[in-house]
């Protein structure tokens, strides 16, 4: 029986299904594997599940490895060094398709609270501060007919245009790296630019890591209306944080919805204490049924290895 890690706690449904087929390892920690405790991973395991906050660097593979697959139980796999893990002739998977509807309805979710500024609202009520309706009270922004602009017309981003084009009657433009046609009406604008520019509201959902890597600096923050909302449910390090804060700090735009963050779970405490940002605790795909899928998927790519077939969902 293969010895088979699994670094975090998974759904219970998970567990029992990868422990009648392998021999099961379930670190207990709620932090990642450190680049070294990667390293002996790979050496004492057969097949690791790893996922977010995992460290797999270069540096890991680059002692004796034992391991044959790191499934990944979840989309993006940042945290892991690919071309490394192939040189070691270590497998790799992630788990698309399942997480894309959960993470397009937190997209929405911070649309429509940053926009409508309901954690603000929130904490007004919680606190005992609300004096009652009044006509000029928490003005926010009218989130029907504005124009979206999604970065990444992926999976996600086009579940996100079509919750926003059908369900809100907003027009949709698009800025990704190479030609995408897409089954709805949206336009491709030809840069980050321009799109940026153009939009009342900019959703981020590209890969993290590589060249994406601060892919919405200063610059392209600057280009935003002072109107303007900017929203990430991609990953954190898809967005220079610093340059963020002084956007929001300056009026220079008008808030900005995060689930996702540079240096997780770490949230500066500029982000944490500004009314005009709402952040949430990495939640797109966190659902019972999503997650489940999730470790099915990762399973279902480590029994193809196991067998000697081809992952259904190699990276």
């Amino acid at each position: 029986m293969k010895k088979l890690l699994i670094t975090r706690s998974l759904p219970d449904a998970t567990l029992a299904a990868a422990r009648a087929r392998f021999d099961v390892t379930q670190r207990e920690a709620d932090r990642g594997l450190t680049p070294a405790e990667a390293a002996t991973a790979l050496r004492d395991f057969d097949a690791i599940l790893p996922t977010l906050g995992d460290q797999f660097t270069a540096d890991a593979f680059r002692g004796g490895i034992r391991c044959g697959v790191l499934a990944n139980f979840g989309v993006g796999y940042n945290h892991i060094d690919v071309a490394a893990a192939k040189a070691a002739g270590v497998a790799v998977s992630n788990t698309p398709d399942v997480v894309t509807d959960a993470t397009a309805d937190i997209g929405m979710t911070l649309i429509l609270s940053t926009c409508r500024r309901a954690g603000e609202g929130e904490r007004l009520v919680r606190a005992g501060k609300w004096t009652g309706w009044a006509p000029t009270q928490m003005l926010g922004t009218h989130v029907t007919g504005k124009t979206v602009g999604i970065i990444g017309m992926g999976r996600i981003g086009q579940a996100v245009a079509r919750r926003c084009y059908f369900g809100f009657d907003m027009p949709v433009l698009y800025f990704n790296r190479s030609p995408k046609p897409i089954d709805l009406p949206a336009r491709q604008v030809d840069g980050l630019d321009a799109l940026m520019r153009q939009a009342d509201i900019v959703v981020v959902t590209v890969p993290g890591g590589g060249p994406n890597t601060h892919l919405i600096d200063a610059a392209a923050l600057s280009a935003m209306k002072k109107t303007g909302i900017f929203i990430n449910i991609a990953r954190g390090d898809v967005v220079d944080e610093a340059a963020l804060i002084v956007a929001l700090r300056a009026g220079q735009i008008a808030g900005a919805g995060l689930d996702v963050f540079e240096k997780e779970p770490c949230v500066p405490e500029a982000l944490r204490c500004l009314d005009n940002v709402v952040v949430l605790p990495h939640l797109g795909t966190a659902t019972l049924e999503v997650r489940e899928a999730m470790g099915q998927m990762a399973l279902d790519n480590i029994i193809a290895w196991d067998m000697g077939q081809t992952l259904p969902q190699a990276v």
